[in-house]
This record gives C-alpha cells, structure tokens and sequence, in this order.
C-alpha cells in the first residue's frame, strides 16, 4: 500500500473573494507549451500559481475499471465502474506525483453536462476523446490530472443507481480508495489486468454540480483518507429533504423515477430488484424509512475532514436552498475549513453566472488544498453574495458574526388575512382554505387584500435596510377542518426591485451565441463554451426563503399521522437559508397558506386551517438582532397599497432531476 504525499495544508480562515484579472480570457486562449515544471511545495521561492506548462493535447487518455468491493448487480461478481482519465504526459516522465480532480456523475451518458448538455465520447478503441465541461482543459496543462467517474449502474459501469445510497457513494470512494494505493483497478471491464495509480500522489478534490457535488458530500461524510477538498455545487445534503419536506411531497414522484432516469439500458435491464428496493424503501407516505437515513450525509457531517467549498443559488428550486444551509450549518459546528458564493440564480453553475471569476477562484483554491501554495486565499473573505444582478459583496465570515434570531410575531390588522409583523405576542387567529391553484406569488401580489388562501403578516416600512443571514424557522399553531393538512410559509420582500428572473427558461441567465475559451482544445474536446447574461426582471415583491410540511408531522419530523378535525396542532417549519436584504421603504412579510402550486403536493383533502396568533411566530437570522429589527421599524406609519404586487412567475410543476440535462 502506498502512503500519499500529504503536504501540510495550511489553516485556511475561510473563503475565496473573487480577484479575476482582465488578461485571464487572453491567457487561457493560448496553447499550453511544454515548460520547467514548477517548483514543489515547500522549495526554495515556492509558486503561489500553478500555470498551463504541459501539453493538453499529449496528454495521456486513458480508462480504468475500479472495483466496488459491491456487488449490486446480483452477478456473483462485485461491480466495477468505469474511471476516464486525463493527464499531463510530462510530470510521469519526470518522476513526480500529481493531485487529481474529480467529477463523479451519473449523467456522463444519458443526459449531459453543463448548459450545453455535453456527453462523454470515445474513438474506436474506447479511449476518451471528450470529456464534457472544461475541467480538464483548465487543469491538466497546470499539472493536474482529471478524473471523470462513471458512478454504478451507468454509461459504462456495472452495478445499478441507488439514488445516493452506499453504491452511489461507493462509486465515487472506491476511487479515492484506488487513488491512494488501498483499492484495485483494472484495465477492462472484464479481465484481469491491474492498473495502478502511482503517478498520483492520492491528494483529491471532488466537484460537481447538482447530483454530481451531492455524490462529493456523500464521500466526504465517509471521511476517506485522500479526499483533501470539495467543491459541491448546488449540492444535495440529504435525499428525503430533496423530495419530502417534513412528510409534504414535493414532486409526484420517488426516487425510482431518477434511478430509471440514469440509468444505462443495460443496468436498467438487470436492475429490476434494486429498482424495487427503492420502490419499497421510499413509500410516498412521507416517512422517514432507513432508506432516507442511509442518504442523510448531514447526520455524518462530523466525519468530514476534507475543505468545503460550497455554490448555490438562493432561487434554487430544484436542490432547494435548505440542502446548502444544513450541510453548511453541520460544517461550521465541526470546524471544518470552509467557503461559499451564493447567488441569485436558479438551478446554475456558477461557469455560467460569473464565469471568469469562477475560474480564478476555483483555481486558486484547488492550488492551495491540493497542491500547498501560499496564495493567500486563507486571508480573504469566507463568503461572496450576489446581492443584485451581477453585483456581488463579500462577508468576512457567513452568517457574519453580529446575525442574531429575532422572534417576529403576527398580530391581527384590520382586514381578515391581512395583519402585522413585529416583535410583541398577537393574538386571536386568522383563517385561510387551502387552494392547491394558488402558488406564493399569487399570496405575495395580493398581500395587502383579504383572499381566503393565505393569511399575510406585514411590518411597517422599513426605515433602514435589514439583512437576513442565514436559515429561518416558522412555528405554526393551526386547526384544521379535515383528517389531512400541507402548510407553507415564505418570507417576502415587498418593494420594487430589478432581480434574477429564476423562474424563467435559464434559472437567470440567457444563454449567448458568442463563445470564450477556458484552455486549450484538441479535435475532439473544445474547451470554448457559450458566453451567458443575467436575465432578469422588474419585480414589486421578492420570495426569498420558504418552507413546507405536513401537519400530521407534527409529533414527528420522520413520520405523520391522520390529524382529528378540530383539534389544534402546532408544527415548525423549516425555511430555506437565504441572505437577502430588505431595503429601506420596503416591507418584510411572512404568508402562511396551504398548498405552494409547484412546490408540494396538495393533500387528500381541502382542509381550512385556523392560525393561533399567540402561538405562531418566525425565527429569523438577522444581522443587528432585535435591536436592528427595533430601529428599522420605528417611526414610519403602515401603508396599504392598492395595486397588485408584480413578481416572478409562479413555480413550474414538473419532473425534477438534480442537475440532469442542460440544467
């Protein structure tokens, strides 16, 4: 067994801000020669920058089967999957160890990768021609190798999909494994002949996007020896918030769904029995089964030894924004090293909303965690935020240090439905019927208007700017009419303001015609991509956190039960992470309603819900505590606006798939 090369990695006070330079575009349009190496970590003047030295185009191509150790296929055989690798030829010759970066996905083959759905291809002899995105173009001319992992049950792999279970994850740590000299590898599918790892020194980063990065979390909750890094992006935390919130559906369908989604057709043929587990494992009921537990990597966070580098977009309502704001929590309770941009946008990688930002960034970090240079990053800010269309601020530390939770209570106004916010006990109740055809922007346009699908909460104007920082929580105390009963609350920023259009085709961006170049190409694998633009819209309201649940879950996050008409419950409901400012002259609001159109599914029933004020409140994080809240709200009268309150679109039903596709 071979013991890595594991240079000391320095301790990072957190975060990337973004410094891109105006010659970065020239610099990667021109072809890689080969050069002197750079100087390892630790010489004499060591480099603070990996450069493109190596040739991409003699780059060495190559494919290995890397076993499992599983045999989830039932052969008699334990599964192997496909491993496609890009390296720089020169660094072999020389005699030195390289780190690696690696993508593990299912969506190489059925449904693509990045906004232009691109698939892996292979010449006549299997070897790999294109790689989809430009990780390899970027990082092996400056001495990286490129891992691109096949995960069981697709493209070329044995095995089946277990929607992030122990084959997904074993996928993806059986490499890392194999990396580091302490698993086994073969030159084919089939046949005997090893392969080994040794012009690697086993230090990983693992990136990706959607399932991709969720498949990154997963290995790094396994705490694998060799994992130095993680870059998840848009990045799923747990598998039962993803299609359940607190026992509310939130698709119409299960997991099976996506295993037979990605699913080679191979696999697909010999999956049946897993297809079944999965089935019997994730009934629709909203339970919390072992099935869930096993794909809960928050419940392992203290297991995590690798850095963390984590992108979401705040709009994201495909992997919600709940995933990114409870891993993060998890990280920041057991010190791990960590960072995170957030932005406006959708289900969107961050290549595609701030693209040569991004490149810097990530490039500085992965030079740091996997090869040791000293290039400051661990004296820049911990978080980057796009407060408004390409207009992005930093934090020193996220949630910055003075957030505190402020309880906001509702109090009944003078129409029915339409109340107030603020800091002091209401009381008497509110009343609202659940309208499966209503979504939160039909709540939040007719906020100021008595309508018998929400109950709205309102502050006064705001005479100063309030951040929220953070996750949010709204207990709910109600009595419903009916045996079953879906609740949802959403904070809203009531103002005009010009945002992210994340409902719309692109999540909030357009994609262009004109193309920039992120390394070199070869004849088969361009790394030139299309450029993109925010798309955005005027809006006179913005959802910015939200959150859903069953109230028959209310004894049980993990599991529900038939509610008695008449009978008051009291539930709290978990709002996705956020940091949004609420501008001074606008309004901050909390909806309580029924059924989010788009977002869950309705209950059994139509069920009328009567809200206790004296025991519903909402959790905030704001920066400021109470006291900012206090002077924020002070000395300006309550408005009630006539016109209807413009925003986004309302959500779209449909099929989900974390990251499948162009999305």
């Amino acid at each position: 067994m071979r013991t890595p090369v594991r240079p000391l990695r320095p301790l990072i006070r957190r975060s990337l801000a973004t410094a891109a330079t105006a010659a970065l575009a020239a610099a990667l349009l021109t072809p890689a020669a080969s050069a002197a190496p750079p100087a390892p970590p630790g010489a004499h003047s060591a480099p603070r920058e990996s450069t493109p030295v190596h040739s991409y185009e003699d780059a060495i191509r190559e494919s290995v089967w890397v076993d499992t150790r599983l045999d989830g296929d039932g052969d008699g055989r334990t599964d192997r999957v496909a491993v496609d690798i890009v390296r720089p030829r020169e660094p072999a010759q020389q005699g030195r160890r390289i780190p690696v970066i690696m993508d593990a996905s299912p969506y190489y083959s059925c449904c693509g990768r990045g906004n232009e759905s691109q698939r892996k291809t292979y010449d006549a002899d299997g070897d790999i021609v294109q790689m989809p995105l430009y990780y390899d173009n970027y990082f092996v001319p400056r001495g990286y190798a490129f891992v691109a992992v096949d995960l069981a049950g697709t493209n070329r792999s044995d095995g089946c999909v277990d929607v992030g279970g122990r084959s997904d994850v074993q996928s993806a740590k059986a490499v890392v494994d194999w990396l580091n000299g302490r698993g086994k590898g073969y030159t084919s599918r089939t046949g005997s002949t090893k392969a080994e790892a040794g012009w690697t020194n086993g230090r990983t980063g693992m990136i990706g996007k959607s399932y991709d990065g969720t498949i990154a979390n997963g290995v790094a909750a396994t705490g694998v020896e060799g994992l130095e890094t993680i870059v998840p992006i848009a990045a799923i935390s747990s598998w039962y918030d993803y299609y359940f919130a607190k026992g509310a559906p939130l698709y119409d369908s299960g997991p099976e769904w996506l295993s037979d989604y990605v699913e080679s057709p191979e696999a697909r043929a010999r999956c049946a029995a897993v297809q079944q587990e999965i089935v019997d494992g994730a009934p629709r009921t909203g339970d919390r089964t072992p099935f869930w537990t096993e794909r809960d990597y928050v419940k392992d966070v203290r297991k995590v030894d690798a850095s963390v580098f984590v992108i979401h977009g705040m709009q994201d309502l495909n992997v919600r924004p709940k995933h990114f704001g409870q891993w993060w929590d998890g990280l920041a309770e057991n010190g791990v090293e960590r960072k995170i941009w957030l932005s406006q946008t959708g289900h969107v990688d961050p290549f595609d909303f701030r693209r040569a930002e991004w490149a810097d960034t990530l490039h500085r970090w992965f030079d740091h965690e996997l090869l040791g240079y000293d290039n400051g990053v661990d004296d820049e800010p911990m978080a980057d935020i796009e407060r408004a269309p390409d207009r992005w601020v930093t934090s020193d530390v996220w949630p910055p240090r003075a957030t505190g939770t402020v309880t906001l209570r509702p109090d009944k106004g003078e129409q029915a439905g339409v109340g107030t916010l603020g800091l002091r006990t209401g009381s008497g109740t509110e009343t609202f019927t659940d309208d499966p055809g209503q979504d939160e922007s039909d709540w939040a346009a007719e906020i100021d208007r008595s309508t018998s699908a929400k109950a709205g909460f309102v502050t006064r104007p705001l005479t100063r700017d309030v951040r929220l920082s953070g996750s949010s929580r709204v207990t709910v105390t109600a009595t419903p009419t009916t045996s079953s009963a879906h609740l949802s609350a959403v904070l809203v920023d009531l103002g005009p303001d010009t945002i992210r259009d994340y409902a719309a085709t692109g999540e909030g961006i357009t994609t262009l015609t004109e193309r920039t170049c992120w390394g070199p190409s070869t004849t088969g694998d361009s790394s030139c991509f299309r450029e993109t633009a925010a798309r955005t819209a005027a809006v006179e309201h913005t959802v910015f956190s939200r959150g859903w649940a069953d109230l028959g879950n209310h004894a049980s996050a993990g599991k529900g039960e038939p509610l008695t008409p008449g009978k008051r419950y009291t539930i709290t409901l978990d709002l996705h992470a956020s940091d949004h400012v609420v501008p001074k002259g606008h309004r901050l609001a909390l909806i309580v309603a029924g059924t989010d159109q788009g977002l869950i599914d309705p209950p059994s029933s139509t069920p009328t819900l009567t809200l206790d004020l004296s025991r519903t409140a909402a959790r905030v994080p704001l920066v400021g505590g109470t006291a900012a809240f206090a002077r924020a709200t002070s000395g300006s009268p309550h408005i009630t606006p006539d016109a209807l309150l413009d925003g986004v679109d309302g959500p779209r039903a449909t099929h989900r798939v974390p990251g499948g596709g162009s999305r």
